[in-house]
């Protein structure tokens, strides 16, 4: 029996651990990686100098037709929001500093460019 598996989701994985692997030669400390609640998840949440980051991560095959982090919209942020809610008060974290990163990986012709946007956005609560 042959197994398969989805591209999609090779793609993800890959690009998720060139994230952390950027990350941790960025001075990042892993905390955790795919972190659920119920139906919430964050995909890599670090410590740094600056305090926990909760990053998204956004993995793509050229040719896009938008740049991957334009993909974390409204919707996907209030999620994040919320997840990383749970999870400063689930690891006793709630009075730290934190920000919510993005990082973009476009994989082209078997290279791949990274992208690494830091306080991509405010969240409106917490």
């Amino acid at each position: 029996m042959a197994y398969k598996q989805n591209i999609g989701s090779r793609v993800g994985r890959t690009g998720e651990d060139l994230a952390a692997n950027f990350l941790l030669r960025a001075g990042h400390v892993i905390l955790a990686r795919n972190w659920r609640s119920g139906h919430l998840e964050l995909d890599i949440v670090t410590m740094a100098d600056d305090g926990i980051h909760f990053v998204e991560v956004k993995s793509r095959v050229f040719p896009t037709e938008a740049a991957p982090e334009e993909s974390v919209g409204r919707e996907k942020r209030r999620r994040l929001v919320a997840a990383a809610s749970g999870w400063l008060k689930k690891n006793g974290k709630e009075d730290m500093e934190y920000s919510f990163d993005i990082v973009s990986v476009v994989f082209r012709d078997g290279t791949y460019d990274i992208s690494y946007f830091p306080q991509a956005f405010i969240p409106v609560f917490l």
